[in-house]
């Protein structure tokens, strides 16, 4: 776990300073449920809290390149169990590499797609 932690801050100190960043609106994040086979589009903006199925999702920060709201985006969430009363995730997560920093749940996978700008 150390090591996947020392690699995302690695790649993530890679990609800032390769190119310089900027903080977006918010972010529109992908969820999906294992068991009923479901996709949902969760669109948020920066600072709120959604909830997807038992999940409580807060995006703390979204960013991507300057210039290019399209490219790789990379969001700080934290996410929750609703129903268990746990966190399941608490971190950056990566656009490009969703498997990177991973939520970790028996049900529900949810990834980041990109940052919003309006």
């Amino acid at each position: 776990m150390i090591w996947r932690a020392a690699l995302l801050i690695g790649v993530m100190a890679n990609a800032a300073g390769a190119q310089q960043v900027t903080e977006a609106e918010g972010a529109i994040l992908r969820g999906l449920d294992k068991i009923s086979g479901q996709v949902y589009d969760i669109e948020m903006k920066a600072g709120q809290t959604a909830v997807f199925e038992q999940l409580r999702i807060t995006l703390n920060s979204c960013r991507f390149p300057v210039g290019n709201p399209s490219g790789d985006a990379f969001a700080a969430l934290e996410i929750a169990d609703r129903v268990q009363g746990t966190a399941v995730f608490s971190g950056w997560m990566i656009a490009s590499a969703p498997a990177l920093s991973a939520m970790d749940h028996a049900r529900y996978d949810l990834w980041v797609m990109r940052c919003t700008t309006s």
